[in-house]
């Protein structure tokens, strides 16, 4: 009993998944802009770092969340549910980095529609990623509890509506890109922001399951 009564019991769950999630919005708000300006070397150097600095400090609050899972007595939900959404959450922004880095080490020249469109489905992914993260604390209000599931229900359709936009870029790519090397580089860039998308669903899947199971 002394034991329990010296180890903390709530731990700051929620605010941590709170910064995290606004570290992802940052990675994505500075990968699109990276895509608006890739033409400009500068802009795009500052862009780049931007990423690394968000996706950086998403890693730190991940390290302190796996941490505190270990000393913390009675956590707020499950602790295999808090180890499973900040996790995913972090792929989510390891996946940010990795497609600037990838613009980067394949020296893509153009920004194509396609890279354009999948970027801004992205950023609205994690911006109601952000949004439903927020919601989290108070499920226990059915209110708010349906909000969340709302915004889950969204992060769905925006996952759909960058599956449609992967196939028709992937269709017109092997139509009329005659180089073999610009089909390669193109490819593995629409595959990384349709992943974005695909990885924001499945934190969306993890929350649904804590909602439906704590609220």
């Amino acid at each position: 009993m002394l034991f329990g009564k010296l180890l903390p019991r709530e731990g700051n769950f929620f605010e941590m998944f709170n910064q995290h999630a606004d570290r992802i919005v940052e990675a994505a708000h500075a990968f699109s802009k990276l895509v608006a300006n890739y033409n400009d070397t500068d802009l795009r150097a500052k862009y780049n770092q931007e990423v690394d600095d968000a996706e950086r400090a998403a890693d730190r609050v991940t390290h302190e969340v796996n941490k505190a899972i270990h000393i913390t007595f009675i956590t707020p939900i499950d602790r295999e549910q808090i180890h499973s959404l900040i996790n995913t959450m972090d792929d989510v922004a390891d996946l940010i980095q990795d497609s600037a880095e990838t613009m980067a080490l394949y020296d893509v020249r153009v920004m194509t529609e396609e890279i354009v469109r999948l970027t801004d489905l992205s950023v609205k992914c994690c911006e109601r990623l952000r949004d439903a993260v927020r919601l989290l604390s108070d499920i226990a209000d059915h209110a708010t509890a349906e909000a969340a599931l709302k915004t889950c229900e969204e992060i769905d359709r925006l996952e759909s509506d960058a599956d449609r936009v992967m196939r028709t870029a992937m269709s017109k790519l092997f139509r009329e890109q005659e180089d073999v090397r610009e089909l390669i580089k193109l490819k593995a860039i629409y595959e990384l922001l349709e992943t974005i998308t695909d990885k924001c669903e499945d934190v969306a899947n993890v929350i649904e399951g804590i909602i439906l199971e704590n609220s």
